[in-house]
């Protein structure tokens, strides 16, 4: 036994040596940076990434949930892309989820607020830069479209188009990421149900759209397929208590489960 563990010492390659000649076994580390890539964090990133930190660990978010029953907002999509009105505009479940918060929100102003710690007040606004989450080449940006709950139908549409193919260019101005008051974020187009947005700073709450799906729903005393979404709401809760809340959520979704409410509510 002391011989066969002797030859298999002086057999064995020292440290980063070779076999018979083959090439020195590649450390495991260098294996994996190899494997990795390293990019500076910076611009766009970089403040989007202390935005979110300061956003998520400064107001207490609280996120709600609701499931609605589109089917009717998703045929008026189809009949408003056939109205002369909208002629050359685009229009998209986004443009009446839009309009479905700005309705909310008129009939429950005091959503739309601000927390001025400097000052110690709560800033209540009178007016909606409503934030459209943009996901670019360079990284997340929210502009917002000025005094949007002013802005009919049509311009409504006409500013999220514009606003749309403005950060896909690379072109948003800085005013234009600034004074939002509350934003929207489209996480349906990528095929996600919902998730728990992180307010933008100094807003004071951000509504996830989620994907429309064909779902067994009961109408009308029947289990019938229906176009069906998720939407999440996110508020601060210095700003926001759960009954103020809950009515927002609440309405933006009887706006989307009958849409004709854009018009006996507005």
């Amino acid at each position: 036994h002391r011989a066969a563990s002797a030859r298999a010492e002086a057999t064995a390659p020292a440290a980063g040596g070779t076999v018979n000649g083959a090439a020195p076994a590649v450390e495991p580390q260098s294996l994996t940076s190899i494997r990795e890539r390293r990019v500076p964090i910076k611009g766009v990133r970089k403040a989007t990434a202390a935005a979110m930190v300061n956003s998520a660990f400064t107001a207490p978010h609280v996120t709600e949930f609701v499931t609605v029953d589109v089917t009717r907002t998703m045929k008026l999509v189809q009949q408003l892309k056939e109205d002369p009105s909208m002629a050359g505009l685009r229009v998209n479940p986004l443009l009446l989820v839009a309009k479905a918060l700005l309705v909310a929100i008129r009939r429950n102003p005091d959503v739309n607020a601000a927390w001025d710690e400097a000052n110690q007040e709560i800033v209540y606004k009178d007016y909606v830069n409503l934030g459209i989450a943009a996901a670019t080449p360079r990284g997340l940006i929210v502009p917002n479209i000025k005094d949007a709950g002013a802005k009919t139908l049509p311009e409504l549409s006409q500013a999220l188009s514009e606003l749309v193919s403005t950060a896909r260019d690379g072109k948003t101005a800085p005013a234009d990421m600034r004074d939002g008051t509350v934003t929207i974020t489209n996480v349906g187009v990528f095929g996600v149900d919902t998730g728990t947005p992180i307010l933008n700073p100094g807003e004071s709450a951000i509504l996830a759209f989620g994907a429309v799906k064909d779902q067994p729903w009961v109408h009308k005393g029947k289990v019938k397929p229906r176009k069906v979404t998720t939407l999440a709401l996110s508020f601060d809760h210095r700003l926001v208590d759960g009954e103020l809340g809950s009515k927002v959520l609440a309405d933006i979704a009887a706006i989307l489960e009958h849409p004709k409410r854009l018009i006996t509510w507005a």
